[in-house]
């Protein structure tokens, strides 16, 4: 197969993969049934049974399948839009909501690593987890990790807390969507704040607003405070 062959085999692949996940989430109605993870899956088998490598895969059609996620986040101001008079109102709550989770997330799960003996590059890698895999990237890249290590753990992330954000909180008794919007944007990003879109406006509105503040957050944290810690 030529080039534009594989441009258009890998991109139909990565749409049909998405929609086949959508189908399977409508139909099972679970958290762990999420749509981008079964696309992951499928992506993965089909390379993996073409004998194809992921280098390969966003050379041809990947790539630009990657690029579309900076548009994707964007829309999300369309929620947060709608609701804004009402979020300017607890502006301060939600402020420090957000911060407070944008440090967490930066500092806790590196830290840790770096103290049980992960390696630096590793930490540098994973300290911008919950921000949106193109400024993880980014940020990685700046502060001396792997921007591939970087992306990878801000997807794994955005799955993980789509699938249990729910479920954790109606075990705490919380159902405001306030509350799951602040949730799903601080800490799985993008895959998150999808999540709380299809949930309830209102949540996603929360989302988008924490998704947008918590890169600003983190973007200007993360640099400064390991390039702090290794000095």
């Amino acid at each position: 197969m030529d080039r534009l062959g594989l441009t258009v085999f890998y991109i139909a692949l990565s749409i049909a993969a998405f929609a086949f996940g959508k189908a399977v989430n409508r139909r099972a109605r679970h958290p762990a049934a999420n749509a981008t993870l079964i696309a992951m899956l499928v992506v993965i088998a089909v390379l993996l049974l073409s004998h194809q490598n992921y280098a390969a895969y966003m050379r041809h059609g990947g790539g630009a399948i990657a690029w579309l996620l900076g548009p994707a986040t964007v829309a999300l101001g369309i929620p947060l839009a709608r609701h804004a008079k009402t979020m300017a109102r607890e502006s301060w709550p939600i402020g420090a909501a957000i911060v407070a989770g944008a440090v967490s997330a930066a500092i806790s799960a590196p830290l840790i690593l770096s103290v049980l003996g992960g390696s630096k590059i590793l930490a540098l890698s994973m300290a911008p987890k919950a921000v949106t895999t193109p400024i993880a990237m980014q940020i990685s890249a700046h502060i001396g990790g792997v921007p591939a290590l970087a992306a990878l753990f801000a997807i794994v992330g955005g799955i993980i807390v789509a699938i249990i954000a729910e479920p954790v909180l109606a075990r705490l008794g919380i159902t405001d969507h306030r509350v799951f919007g602040l949730t799903a944007g601080v800490a799985g990003s993008g895959i998150g704040a999808a999540q709380a879109v299809s949930r309830n406006p209102q949540a996603g509105a929360y989302a988008a607003l924490a998704v947008g503040v918590n890169a600003i957050v983190t973007a200007i944290l993360v640099p400064v405070f390991w390039s702090w810690h290794w000095l």
